[in-house]
């Protein structure tokens, strides 16, 4: 019997609205609540087993790639035509912006077995993500668009830990864009994501986030606010920010509004030139699942069939069957761990070169120049 092959719908403004209004609050709170009765304050939660009806049917892998190659425009092609360093900036702030989607209160993603891959292609972006990593949970993503000249290199790490009332994912490790054309390269790490338990139930992104040209010198740095401890107060989901000349420490621009709707750029040399640069609702919205164009060309390793019949069985609520396949899956992977500890096997990644120091941390880098086209196609 064939495997199934299951993409689900990305996240979406519409998607977090529907959550908002239809879930049960109070019966996911206590739900959340009696799961973590046992966890101790501080504890990390990386290797913390999810019942599958606490699971959104899709793994992390496909999160981060959803968040490349799920926009309504392109952002790439808006970052390359940028006249000046400072326009190329601004744009590529837009873009890492557009890359931070609405979780959902209640559920999250799977965590990747080691190996497990996700390639889509977007017309000429086309994209790549390997778990490079299991315990610690390590995800590297290699994405080329040929037409642009266009490449990304992330390394993802996160470190979920249970404060008592809420869960904090740190998500470290660095991003890199790269503008071949302009001879440019941008570093930039990720907001951290918050779930609130209590007293409110919630979630939102929040922290500093820094981007950094290279040979410019030129930075933007933005700040994602959180609401109130109590949920009150209108900075809901605020974004601040600025972009400066490392250099000379002169700031050209300020940055500013709510990533979920609107960010305007303003210019410091004119306070009258404000423009809005990043849109949520025409970026974020209306969005559909990845189709499967060639099944026989798709690897099995593709995160959309080794958790097909999981994402399957939630989608259909049935939970019963859920356990079931996530129990296999899980014991599928344990047994290939056994199998090559007994023969003496290190497990490589097939698509990127690994590092890890204490200093840096963990390092990928991919193995081929450019990504191949994929039977996996986001509309």
């Amino acid at each position: 019997m064939a495997k199934k092959i299951v993409l689900s719908k990305p996240l979406t403004l519409e998607s977090q609205s529907d959550s908002d209004k239809n879930y049960e609050a109070s019966n996911i709170l206590q739900r959340i609540l009696s799961l973590f009765k046992n966890v101790r304050r501080g504890s990390e939660l990386s290797c913390f087993k999810l019942p599958p009806v606490f699971n959104m049917p899709k793994s992390q892998l496909q999160c981060y790639a959803e968040s490349v190659y799920c926009t309504s425009l392109d952002l790439l092609k808006n970052i390359n035509s940028g006249k000046t360093a400072l326009d190329r900036l601004i744009s590529v702030a837009a873009w890492n912006i557009s890359t931070t989607r609405p979780p959902r209160f209640g559920v999250a993603p799977y965590n990747p077995t080691l190996g497990e891959t996700h390639h889509v292609s977007k017309y000429n972006l086309n994209v790549l993500l390997e778990q490079i990593s299991h315990h610690p949970p390590v995800s590297a993503l290699h994405a080329t668009d040929d037409k642009e000249n266009i490449e990304m290199i992330w390394c993802h790490f996160p470190v979920p830990k249970f404060t008592g009332t809420s869960v904090e994912t740190k998500v470290h490790g660095k991003r890199q864009l790269k503008l071949h054309n302009h001879g440019e390269t941008y570093e930039m790490n990720s907001p951290n994501l918050i779930i609130r338990i209590l007293p409110l139930p919630g979630t939102d992104w929040v922290g500093n986030v820094s981007i950094r040209c290279l040979e410019t010198g030129l930075v933007a740095e933005l700040s994602y606010i959180s609401q109130s401890f109590f949920g009150f107060g209108g900075n809901r989901r605020l974004i601040k920010g600025k972009i400066f000349d490392s250099l000379s420490m002169k700031i050209l621009c300020k940055i500013e509004g709510h990533w979920d709707s609107t960010v305007t750029v303003k210019n410091t040399t004119n306070a009258e030139e404000e423009r809005v640069i990043y849109d949520a609702k025409q970026v974020i919205s209306g969005l559909q699942a990845p189709v499967v164009k060639d099944p026989e060309s798709v690897w099995p390793t593709e995160t959309a069939l080794v958790w097909g019949e999981l994402s399957q069985a939630i989608m259909s609520k049935d939970w019963e069957k859920a356990k079931e396949v996530k129990k296999n899956v899980e014991e599928r992977q344990r047994e290939l761990q056994r199998e090559r500890e007994s023969k003496g096997e290190t497990w490589v990644p097939k698509h990127f070169t690994v590092s890890y120091s204490k200093e840096e941390g963990w390092n990928c880098s991919p193995i081929r120049k450019r990504v191949p086209n994929s039977p996996i196609v986001a509309l």
